[in-house]
């Protein structure tokens, strides 16, 4: 068994027009950036994109959008100093923003990857967030309910993994990652080098291969230093 791609272009070639892609990364921290712009060469678009926010400057989930490539994203953040591709989209009505507290995002996803059919929150009660949405209190607490969010594929950065496509992550890199592994159909993981089958401390690893599909080695000063 052998899930290791030769270049970020192969490891990415199925996904199509229409697609929901999850990204990790907490800002540009543990963003998979080569794999974003290998999905950026292939030139599909209409992709519902599930992100911690709605990119950094000109990198990553900013630069699909640039390119026109995003119809829909759901997000914790979409507003930063340095969003004004996110921006300039949204106020010409190019995108779709479905808004998420972060922590009902992460639960969301987690919900996907744990099986579960809808979680019931006390984030958003009583707000805008909530419109809509069915409420129930429990032991006299009012909570809402939300429904697990699941994609085509997820794109996520580690730091090392081998050819099972187990993983292990440097620091905050780690953020979404994990989670994000388990709740979408197809994962595929860049990282600084694949080791030999064995060399991973088990008790290191974060994400066992079973929730990886595809790793590619991306061997850049840059994403090393990521």
């Amino acid at each position: 068994m052998d899930k290791a791609y030769a270049d970020s272009g192969a490891a990415v070639a199925d996904i199509q027009s229409g697609a929901s892609v999850m990204i990790g990364g907490f800002g540009t921290a543990g963003m998979p950036d080569e794999l974003i712009d290998a999905l950026i060469d292939r030139g599909v678009g209409d992709l519902t994109i599930i992100n911690n926010n709605a990119g950094n400057g000109e990198h990553g989930v900013a630069a699909l959008i640039r390119e026109g490539r995003v119809r829909k994203i759901i997000c914790s953040f979409p507003r930063q100093s340095d969003s004004h591709h996110f921006d300039a989209a949204y106020r010409a009505g190019k995108i779709e923003l479905e808004l998420v507290p972060q922590g009902n995002l992460a639960a969301r996803i987690q919900a996907a990857g744990a099986g579960l059919g809808a979680i019931f929150t006390p984030t958003g009660y009583g707000t805008l967030l909530a419109e809509g949405k069915e409420t129930r209190e429990i032991d006299g607490k009012h909570y809402v309910l939300e429904y697990p969010i699941q994609a085509d594929f997820a794109l996520i950065k580690a730091h090392k993994g081998d050819r099972w496509g187990n993983l292990v992550y440097r620091k905050t890199a780690r953020n979404f990652g994990p989670i994000m592994a388990m709740a979408a159909k197809t994962t595929i993981a860049q990282v600084s080098t694949i080791v030999p089958l064995g060399d991973l401390d088990p008790e290191a690893i974060v994400s066992p291969g079973i929730f990886v599909q595809r790793v590619v080695a991306i061997t850049s000063a840059v994403a090393i230093a990521a």
